[in-house]
């Protein structure tokens, strides 16, 4: 029995989140909080940390990084379709045009980790002749 335990502790300490989510789940559930409520305040936290993130690398490296504020734009409009898709008089085509905007995001984020001038990308046939 005390084997089992220290496993599920060893694999708690290396997944926190894991244990971290449980525990919101439990939460949710012995205090019956609506659970959409839970995932939208969740979702806005996590907008809230995206956005301190944000400012705390603009002050130390005085750089304003692309990826951080799609990150959080991407984030902002995930919450937005969640609310949404939970109303009862839903509005397709807000949450289609929401999905639209996030799908234009997600390139952008694509091109932007593509194409940052802060990664030196190596050319292995760069030493080849020909």
């Amino acid at each position: 029995m005390e084997e089992k335990i220290l496993k599920l502790k060893k694999k708690f300490r290396y997944n926190l989140e894991v244990l971290v989510a449980i525990v919101i789940f439990a939460l949710i559930i012995a205090t019956k909080f609506e659970f959409s409520k839970a995932i939208v305040l969740m979702l806005e936290f996590i907008v809230v940390m995206e956005v301190i993130k944000m400012i705390s690398d603009f002050i130390k490296k005085e750089k304003l990084r692309l990826r951080f504020v799609i990150d959080i734009f991407i984030i902002f409009l995930i919450r937005d379709v969640i609310i949404n898709t939970s109303q009862s008089s839903k509005d397709y085509f807000n949450i289609l045009f929401l999905l639209l905007v996030i799908f234009i995001f997600f390139i952008f984020r694509i091109l932007a980790l593509k194409y940052s001038p802060g990664i030196i990308k190596i050319n292995p046939n760069k030493n080849k002749s020909i």
